[in-house]
């Protein structure tokens, strides 16, 4: 009797802390939806890459290759940003603690594959060509770190990173007459 009394005398002092504006320290979700939620700074920076450089990733599909013209080239270098994105991100750190920087950054972009397949279907497109360009990109830039506590510190380093990217995309093959090549060549060029 006396441990169910001292439980109601509890709850009768705790529950209207808990459901008016009072903020006890076990409810941490006493403001309702306006309860502010830490972020870390770079999150919102991941998400803007994610979803800002879609195309990164995605295959483009280009009218078909012209009989009687010489079949075309991977003359489209990539864009030096586009390079960037595809090298590691840099080390989230502290400031004064520890920071990593890049500073004089080169790019030397060499062409290692150009080739054409032969026409087979691909799925919710139909028949057509993939055109490989294959690309090497080497990355020279002078990497600093730097630490400001307990005693400062910086250290400068020369590095070179490698990557490959793949800049692969389908030409259409309407068929191998002359009139299914003029159809659909006006059909994607419009009236």
């Amino acid at each position: 009797m006396r441990q169910a009394r001292s439980l109601l005398l509890a709850a009768a002092v705790i529950a209207p802390c808990a459901f008016t504006g009072c903020i006890p320290s076990f409810t941490p979700w006493s403001m309702g939806i306006w309860t502010p939620i830490p972020v870390a700074p770079w999150v919102t920076e991941r998400m803007e890459e994610k979803y800002k450089y879609d195309r990164d990733f995605k295959t483009p599909i280009l009218p078909p290759i012209r009989a009687g013209f010489p079949p075309p080239t991977c003359e489209d270098q990539p864009d030096d940003a586009r390079v960037l994105r595809a090298l590691e991100h840099v080390t989230r750190g502290v400031p004064y603690f520890y920071e990593e920087f890049r500073d004089n950054i080169e790019i030397t972009k060499e062409r290692i594959k150009d080739s054409i397949d032969p026409p087979r279907f691909f799925p919710l497109i139909g028949p057509a060509q993939l055109h490989h360009c294959h690309w090497k990109c080497t990355i020279s830039y002078d990497e600093t770190i730097e630490s400001g506590y307990p005693f400062p510190v910086r250290v400068q380093k020369a590095r070179v990173k490698v990557i490959y990217l793949d800049l692969d995309h389908l030409h259409l093959y309407p068929g191998p007459t002359a009139e299914a090549q003029q159809a659909v060549t006006r059909d994607l060029s419009g009236p």
